[in-house]
């Protein structure tokens, strides 16, 4: 498998940006009374009705944002560089040059690797948290936290026990300062939602709770004690054809059933395919998904991590559930393959950068290897088509049914398969009780810790935000009380 280069670094937004008269505007949501900095009348509607610019913080209308007549003060002495990201060069896409108006992006960073959340001041979490819990219900006091098993640069996430039945559960901590802004916002209640949702499917990891804390959002899940596609990619290399097919077609099902309800994933690959104790998939990490979307409907975020980015959302053109189809090429290419179908084997530095992957995914011609069977690489030339419109899975009505009539998958039960009872091909090893042999060691070596709460942090974030996070899933409740 890669290494630590361009092909393995974590899913971002790409946040689209307005430029006008050096202003760098972005879309905001607006919770209290806001006016524009143009035509000083009320900023109305719903979602993001106006702009704000990232910069000097001026505040207009979106059809005002043009009519600006006054330059961007860049460097006002309010603006503290920790509130709003700057503008990266080396991160943008089409960013237009300083004297023109149009459109920008820039890099989101939801999980660029190894990144800590946390500082060297260390206690442990359950120390002077219990007195400041906002949530009525379950909080920290309920669970025992066992292990560190996962973190990305806004969340850790843990391996707890609830301590009424001593159920097993991961737990996903998300601190609140890291949610400062609309679509950060946006971004969490999306995820939640999906997490509800998917508890009605096999092979959607779904939610058991959500509480908060003055500092922290807490969400409690199915603990998957397997590992993920990447931990055992990278001690198999790659994976025989029949093995590839089965968690394929388990993913089909579950991307169909996100697809059915109008949702969009866009963040499928081998760190999200987690494996349960029986060896079935689990498909976790809803930080990307967008909602919403009806028959036809599309959307234009930039988005995704970079090597299973589909070329429409590279080419800015409008996109629906093509995107995941592609992905899924992507991820079958690698299981049957062992390698990214857009791996550079150089040591030209030039070539490990994000621009020019985009190049390769855009331009290059898929090369299936010569040792896949025919079956194989029809099925990959089928997802991994430039081209959505002629994409497998894509077309209007019948495209879960193409998949599931292709050569490929013809020796897949399907009826079998979506009620989970098709023999998996292998059976994760589970040699303690927690199965954490499965995760990697620099995360379940960690202390159980998080940082202290900062009183001064505290007072800046506005806690109206997050109201109505708290939730308790009936469906896994009732399932428990059954234990």
């Amino acid at each position: 498998m890669v290494g630590e280069s361009v092909y393995r670094r974590g899913a971002r937004r790409w946040r689209k940006l307005h430029r006008a008269n050096g202003h760098l505007f972005q879309a905001k949501r607006f919770n209290r009374r806001a006016y524009c900095g143009r035509c000083s009348e009320r900023i109305w509607g719903l979602a993001g009705q106006g702009y704000r610019c990232i910069n000097c913080k001026l505040l207009v209308h979106k059809r005002c944002h043009v009519l600006v007549p006054l330059t961007c003060k860049r460097h006002m002495d309010s603006v503290m560089p920790s509130q709003e990201p700057a503008v990266d060069d080396k991160d943008n896409v089409d960013l237009p040059s300083e004297n023109t108006d149009g459109i920008a992006y820039i890099s989101s960073s939801r999980k660029h690797d190894n990144i800590k959340d946390d500082s060297e001041d260390l206690k442990p979490v359950i120390d002077g948290m219990d007195g400041i819990k906002i949530s009525q219900g379950l909080g920290l006091q309920d669970f025992d936290l066992i292990r560190v098993i996962g973190r990305g640069s806004y969340a850790k996430v843990l391996l707890v026990r609830l301590k009424k039945n001593d159920q097993m559960y991961a737990m996903k901590v998300v601190k609140k300062e890291l949610v400062h802004d609309d679509e950060d916002i946006d971004w969490v209640q999306t995820e939640k939602h999906v997490f509800e949702q998917a508890s009605s499917n096999p092979f959607l990891v779904g939610l058991h709770s959500c509480f908060q804390t003055t500092s922290r959002l807490f969400l409690v899940i199915e603990y998957v004690n397997g590992g993920d596609l990447m931990f055992h990619m990278q001690r198999q290399r790659k994976l025989p054809e029949d093995h590839a097919r089965f968690y394929a077609a388990e993913i089909c099902v579950a991307l169909n059933f996100l697809h059915e309800r109008g949702i969009i994933y866009r963040d499928l690959k081998l760190d999200n395919v987690l494996l349960d104790a029986d060896g079935h998939i689990k498909l976790t990490d809803y930080g990307m998904c967008k909602e919403g979307l009806g028959p036809g409907d599309t959307t234009s975020t930039f988005c995704g991590t970079p090597n299973y980015i589909a070329p429409e959302i590279l080419r800015g053109e409008e996109y629906g559930f093509s995107v995941d189809w592609w992905a899924l090429g992507v991820l079958m290419f690698e299981m049957m393959a062992g390698r990214s179908p857009f791996d550079i084997i150089t040591d030209n530095p030039d070539m490990n950068t994000e621009d020019y992957l985009f190049q390769v995914i855009l331009e290059k011609p898929i090369r299936i290897p010569r040792f896949l069977s025919v079956k194989a690489s029809h099925v990959l030339k089928g997802f991994l088509n430039k081209d959505p419109k002629e994409r497998l899975g894509c077309r209007p009505q019948t495209g879960f049914s193409d998949i599931k009539s292709h050569a490929f998958f013809r020796s897949i039960d399907w009826d079998l398969l979506e009620k989970k009872q098709a023999l998996p091909p292998f059976q994760p090893q589970i040699t303690d009780e927690y199965g954490l042999d499965n995760f990697d060691t620099q995360f379940t070596s960690e202390p159980v810790q998080l940082t202290p709460d900062d009183e001064d942090v505290i007072k800046r974030i506005d806690q109206s935000e997050f109201e109505g996070f708290e939730y308790i899933n009936p469906l896994l409740l009732s399932t428990e009380e059954s234990v």
